[in-house]
C-alpha cells in the first residue's frame, strides 16, 4: 500500500485499533454482567465469552474499577464522574469507581520545560530564580512541578499535558459510540442516558483543559473568602497565567484524609468536620459560587491555628452556580423534608417548575414519603443529608424532573463534604450545622436590608429605563386601541372558522358527490347520454349546491 494511502487512513486505523481495545477490555472484565438482562444478547454474550476473563469473582464495581485502569487516564476521570451520580449508578458501583486514582507517569521534565517556555515567551531561567525539574505531583490532565519566582515568592507551575487534547478528543469519540450502542441495545436505553452522561463529561474535561479559566475561579473563590479565613485560596500570579500553564502560590498543609497528620498536629476534628459543612452551604447560599470538585486531594488544612483550623482549596477548575430561584427552593425543600413536611415539598416541586405544572401532588407527596420516611426514622446524626437529597431527586425523576447539571454537581459537592466530614468526626451532625445556616438563610432573604439592597443594585437599570417609559405607555396604548379596532373582525373570523368547522361533515359529502359525478362522466365520456350519465350529473350538481351553501 502506498504511503500516502496509509498516511491518509492512519486516524481511521487507529481509532479501530483503540476501538478493539476497549472491547476486549471490556469483555475481559466481564462488564457486561453491569447492564440490565435485556441489554444482553445472545450474539454480544457469545462474543464477550470468547475472550478470557480477569478477576472472575471480584465484584462487578472492582471489576470496572479494573478496567477503566487499564483503559487509562481519560477513562479513570469519566469513571470519577460516574462514582458521583448515585442518580445513575448503583451504590456499590459508585463505592468501587470512588477509589479510582487520577495519578499517571510523569512526562519528561524537559519536555515540561520546553512548554512552559513556549507559552510565556522566555526561557526557564529569565522566569523563575529556582525551578525543579521534578514534578511535584502528575495527573491525567496537568503535571506540576515548584520553583521560586525572582522576586522570590515559592510557587507551584501546572501545564497542561502536551497532546492530551487529541487524546481527550479521540477517546470521547469512542466513548459517545459506545453509549449510543448502549442506547440502542434496548427500547429503554435513554432510561440511563449514556449519550448524556458522556456529553457532560465531554463539557467538564474540556473546562479542565482551560488553566485561565481555573485561575478565573480561584480568584473568584479567593475574594468571596476574604478577609475570613474559613476557606484559603491560592493567589495566582496572573503574569505567569497561560490557557496552557498556571502559576501560582505554593501552600503547605496536611491533606484532610490524613487523620494521623492531623492529630498529632493537634487540630480539632469537630470543629473541622463542622467547618467544612459550614464552607459549603456559604458557597452554595451566600456566594453561589460553590468548588464542585472538593475530592481530598484537592482539600488541605493550615495547622498553623490547630484549635481554630481552616481549609485549603486546590484545582478550581470546576466550579459551579444556581439561579437564585433554585438556591431558594431548594433551601426551602430541604427545611420541609428534614421537618417530614412531604407535602410542602411536593408543592414546591411544582411551584419551583422542578416537575411539570400537571403533575399530582397528592400522588408525588405519597412517593416521597415512602422514600424518606425510613431515611428519617434514623437519629439524625446517622442520616446521610446527601444520600437524602439524591434519593429525593431520584423519587421526582419518576414525575418527569429534569435534572439540571448544577444540581447534580450540588450533590456531588454535598456527598464529598458529607464524607469527608464523616472521616474526620464520625459522630457529625449535619443537620445539627446545615439546619440553623438554611432558617437564617431564608429569612435574610427578605429583610428589609435585604430588600433594600437588592433595591439599590437594581435601581441603576430602572433608572436607566425611566426616560422611555412615557413612549412606551403611548405604544401600549396604541396597541390597545389597534387591538380594540381589530376585535370585531377578530370575533368574525372565529364565526367563521367555527362555522367552517360545523360544516365540515357537509362539505367533505359534496366533494365525494361531485367526485363521483365527474368519474362517472369521465367513464362516459364521448358516448350518448343516458340514464347513468344524468345520475351523474346531479350527484355533481347537488355536491355543488351542498358546497356553496357549507361555505
Amino acid at each position: 500500500m502506498p504511503a500516502w494511502i496509509l498516511q491518509a487512513h492512519l486516524p481511521m486505523f487507529e481509532r479501530s485499533k483503540r476501538l478493539a481495545t476497549i472491547l476486549r477490555v471490556f469483555a475481559r472484565y466481564r462488564l457486561l454482567a453491569l447492564l440490565p438482562p435485556d441489554y444482553q444478547k445472545p450474539w454480544l454474550t457469545a462474543l464477550f465469552a470468547c475472550v478470557r476473563p480477569v478477576a472472575p469473582d471480584a465484584a462487578r464495581g472492582e471489576r470496572l474499577r479494573l478496567a477503566l485502569e487499564e483503559l487509562g487516564p481519560i477513562f479513570v476521570k469519566f469513571g470519577q464522574l460516574l462514582s458521583t451520580r448515585p442518580d445513575l449508578m448503583p451504590p456499590d458501583i459508585c463505592s468501587s469507581l470512588n477509589k479510582l486514582q487520577d495519578q499517571v507517569a510523569p512526562f519528561p521534565g524537559a519536555q515540561f520545560i520546553a512548554l512552559v517556555e513556549q507559552s510565556l515567551g522566555q526561557p526557564i531561567d529569565a522566569l523563575f530564580a529556582e525551578f525543579s525539574a521534578e514534578p511535584l505531583a502528575s495527573a491525567s490532565i496537568a503535571q506540576v512541578h515548584t520553583g521560586r519566582l525572582k522576586s522570590g515568592e515559592q510557587v507551584v507551575i501546572k501545564a497542561v499535558r502536551p497532546g492530551i487534547e487529541q487524546t481527550i478528543h479521540s477517546d470521547l469519540k469512542l466513548m459517545l459510540l459506545l453509549a449510543r450502542w448502549v442506547a440502542a441495545l434496548n427500547s429503554d436505553g435513554k432510561r440511563l442516558k449514556p449519550v448524556e452522561v458522556v456529553e457532560e463529561y465531554h463539557n467538564t474535561i474540556l473546562d479542565e483543559l482551560d488553566l485561565m479559566r481555573e485561575a478565573a475561579n480561584a480568584a473568584q473563590l479567593k475574594r468571596n473568602f476574604t478577609p475570613a479565613r474559613q476557606l484559603y485560596v491560592p493567589t495566582m500570579h496572573w503574569d505567569y497565567c497561560r490557557s496552557n500553564v498556571l502559576v501560582m502560590e505554593r501552600i503547605w498543609g496536611v491533606q484532610v484524609t490524613d487523620i494521623k497528620g492531623l492529630n498529632a498536629a493537634g487540630v480539632d476534628l469537630k470543629t473541622l468536620a463542622e467547618l467544612g459543612v459550614e464552607i459549603f452551604f456559604t458557597q452554595v447560599f451566600d456566594h453561589n459560587f460553590f468548588h464542585a470538585d472538593m475530592h481530598p486531594g484537592n482539600v488541605y488544612v493550615s495547622t498553623d491555628r490547630p484549635r481554630t483550623p481552616h481549609y485549603i482549596a486546590l484545582d478550581m477548575a470546576i466550579m459551579g452556580s444556581l439561579t437564585r430561584e433554585d438556591q431558594y427552593y431548594l433551601a426551602r425543600n430541604l427545611l420541609a423534608m428534614f421537618r417530614r413536611d412531604y407535602r410542602q415539598v411536593a408543592e414546591l416541586h411544582v411551584v419551583s417548575g422542578w416537575v411539570p405544572k400537571n403533575t399530582s401532588v397528592a400522588a408525588f407527596e405519597s412517593a416521597i414519603r415512602s422514600v424518606c420516611e425510613p431515611i428519617f426514622a434514623k437519629p439524625l446524626k446517622d442520616i446521610s443529608f446527601g444520600q437524602a437529597l439524591i434519593s429525593l431527586f431520584q423519587t421526582a425523576r419518576r414525575f418527569n424532573m429534569e435534572i439540571q447539571p448544577q444540581l447534580v454537581l450540588l450533590q456531588k459537592t454535598l456527598l464529598n463534604i458529607e464524607g469527608l466530614g464523616r472521616q474526620l468526626y464520625p459522630e457529625l451532625d449535619l443537620w445539627a450545622t446545615a439546619h440553623p445556616f438554611l432558617e437564617r438563610w431564608v429569612q435574610r432573604r427578605y429583610h428589609p436590608k435585604t430588600l433594600w439592597k437588592e433595591l439599590k443594585r437594581q435601581a441603576p437599570d430602572w433608572l436607566e429605563q425611566l426616560p422611555t417609559l412615557p413612549q412606551l405607555s403611548l405604544d401600549a396604548l396604541h396597541s390597545a386601541k389597534t387591538l380594540a379596532a381589530m376585535a370585531p373582525d377578530v370575533q368574525q373570523l372565529a364565526k367563521t372558522l367555527e362555522r367552517r368547522e360545523r360544516t365540515r361533515p357537509w362539505r367533505a359529502a359534496a366533494a365525494l358527490l361531485c367526485g363521483a359525478g365527474l368519474m362517472a362522466l369521465a367513464l362516459r365520456l364521448g358516448g350518448s347520454f343516458g340514464l347513468g350519465d344524468w345520475l351523474a350529473l346531479s350527484l355533481g350538481f347537488i355536491g355543488v349546491v351542498v358546497a356553496l351553501v357549507c361555505r
